[in-house]
């Protein structure tokens, strides 16, 4: 079956200006896992709003045009 996949670097908070674009990120220790992004029971997914990337081990989501709504 193989190792379960963990975070080598967790997210952190991060602040930023209303308007402005908010990046979180995390690392794993597998390349390539399927990743989820939520807010609360929602999944996250790329629109106009949230970008999502993923290469590798490294894990982004970017929040376009940040709102209070959005922490």
């Amino acid at each position: 079956q193989g190792l379960p996949v963990l975070f080598k670097h967790w997210l952190k908070n991060e602040e930023v200006e209303e308007g402005r674009t908010a990046v979180l990120f995390c690392e794993l220790t597998k390349p390539n896992a399927h990743v989820e992004w939520r807010k609360g029971d929602t999944v996250l997914q790329t629109s106009d709003k949230y970008e999502i990337r993923q290469e590798g081990t490294h894990v982004e989501l970017l929040i376009y045009d940040a709102e209070a709504q959005d922490a």
